[in-house]
């Protein structure tokens, strides 16, 4: 006779790499290796690709339970995937938060941390150095939805307490910024949110986990573009959101999986792997950017990198950071003389 039929919760299972009585006393790099890691019957060492959107039960009841939210099992892969469900596990061991959701890309991840939280008559504050699409969210995007928004010098740390409203809901920031490269004072501005009942929303994209860790410093949510420096080596796109159990699935989930941002199953099995090696990487980047910005300093008119002791913010950078990640820019003059270099 054929074996009898197996639920998900008997052919999956979870290893010390979700207990987090045990992950705690790992380091980093093991995290980044082995965390979040659920295994079939097969004992594979590599993560599983579960490519499906549905699921099987054993029962109508089940079915019900499942879709109740009263049972943990598998739904529907725009709410959970074992794949994607690894990723985020992973993820928040890095980062050292309490729940993580994955998207599809960065910007996925930027528009759903403010759009499930802000609502029309709410007010945003968010920093003036910022990626083109982030800066398009806040000048464009947000006010069409009656959203007010303020944009400040964010180096100007009493400017984001000047900036508060009544109705502002949350602080939005990328440090380093792209592709300025200009830092924020982690500690304070977080500090001046948590004073007011604030929303610190901090794009970490440039330096991931593996150099910094905004919620160390007080940020409430870490969002990314998991495209760079976690996959970074230019094959997916991929984001992710974390932050406390009650914002994610409170808060987060609901716009998520009516919205659907979610990222494919193989596109978080690839960042998997890349998270692998995200630390090593980062590191041997951060010193060969680092050497690069050194030897151009004096021979472009500005370099900019917050590993250089000429960076306006270089202490503060090296006081949160563990390294100044991979990123320099710099100004050469017009844009000919830009196309010039690129072209040479």
């Amino acid at each position: 006779p054929p074996p009898p039929r197996r639920s998900r919760r008997q052919t999956m299972k979870k290893t010390t790499g979700t207990d987090r009585s045990i992950t705690r006393n790992w380091r980093a790099a093991t995290r980044a290796v082995r965390g979040g890691t659920w295994r079939s019957e097969h004992g594979e060492t590599s993560e599983a690709l579960f490519l499906t959107s549905g699921y099987t039960y054993d029962d109508a009841a089940t079915v019900a339970a499942r879709f109740a939210g009263e049972d943990s099992g598998m739904t529907y892969s725009r709410l959970q995937n074992p794949t994607v469900a690894m990723l985020e596990e992973r993820i928040c061991l890095m980062e050292g938060a309490e729940a993580c959701r994955a998207q599809a890309s960065g910007m996925a991840a930027m528009t759903a941390a403010l759009l499930c939280q802000l609502s029309a008559g709410d007010h945003c504050v968010a920093a003036r150095a910022a990626f083109g699409s982030c800066r398009w969210l806040v000048d464009h995007l947000l006010p069409r939805f009656g959203i007010e928004t303020t944009v400040i010098d964010s180096a100007d740390n009493d400017a984001w307490e000047r900036a508060i409203r009544p109705n502002t809901k949350v602080f939005f920031f990328e440090t380093p910024a792209n592709p300025t490269l200009d830092i924020v004072d982690l500690a304070h501005v977080c500090a001046v949110a948590k004073a007011h009942g604030i929303t610190s929303v901090v794009d970490n994209a440039f330096c991931s986990p593996a150099l910094q860790r905004p919620m160390e410093f007080g940020a409430d949510v870490v969002a990314y573009s998991a495209t760079k420096l976690m996959d970074g080596q230019g094959r997916v796109l991929a984001g992710a959101v974390c932050g406390s159990e009650a914002f994610i699935n409170d808060v987060l989930l609901p716009f998520q999986r009516n919205t659907g941002p979610n990222i494919a199953p193989f596109n978080a099995w690839v960042v998997l792997k890349g998270l692998e090696t995200l630390s090593l990487r980062a590191h041997r980047q951060s010193e060969n950017a680092l050497k690069l910005g050194q030897f151009m300093e004096g021979r472009v008119p500005t370099m900019l990198h917050p590993g250089l002791a000429s960076h306006p913010r270089h202490e503060l950078a090296m006081r949160q950071m563990d390294a100044c990640g991979p990123i320099f820019s710099f100004i050469v003059g017009d844009r000919a003389q830009a196309h010039d270099i690129l072209d040479a």
